[in-house]
């Protein structure tokens, strides 16, 4: 019996990580994301050249843009912050609790780690939800490089 429990306790530690990259990946698409593209209208200019060589116009002025510094994402710490909030008050809570049902000294320690663990995962999880905001600037660049080249830019997505 207390082999299936740390054997359960090593996969639930081992899958937390993976389960945080698969969720940070769904939250990352659509219009409000940093991985949206921009949909170009098709006027006289893109109905010319057609679909494929707007795309690459896209893709060039995109990459113009990062060669420039910028980045299709707002740079900040969502993630780190949150998994550290996550872990700090669950760390601390799970603590207290042990000490509440009488679990001093190495079981309040336990308590703490693991409940840090979890924590620190679901901080990571909400981190990543929040953490994909599109840099205003960046896709302001990539507009006005495509306008110049005669395309409009109707939205992202």
């Amino acid at each position: 019996m207390h082999t299936m429990k740390s054997s359960t306790r090593v996969f639930s530690l081992c899958a937390a990580p993976a389960l945080v990259l698969v969720l940070a990946g769904c939250a990352s698409s659509g219009a409000g994301s940093a991985s949206a593209r921009p949909v170009l209208y098709p006027n006289a200019t893109l109905n010319r050249v057609g679909d494929a060589q707007g795309r690459m116009e896209a893709n060039a002025c995109m990459s113009r843009a990062q060669a420039s510094g910028l980045s299709p994402m707002q740079t900040t710490n969502e993630v780190g912050r949150r998994a550290g909030e996550g872990a700090a008050i669950a760390g601390v809570a799970s603590a207290v609790g042990a000490l509440i049902t009488g679990r001093g000294g190495e079981g309040m320690l336990r308590a703490g780690a693991a409940g840090a663990a979890v924590g620190g995962s679901a901080g990571a999880v909400s981190g990543a939800f929040h953490n994909d905001k599109p840099n205003g600037v960046y896709r302001n660049f990539v507009q006005r490089c495509l306008s110049e080249k005669g395309f409009e830019v109707i939205g992202w997505n």
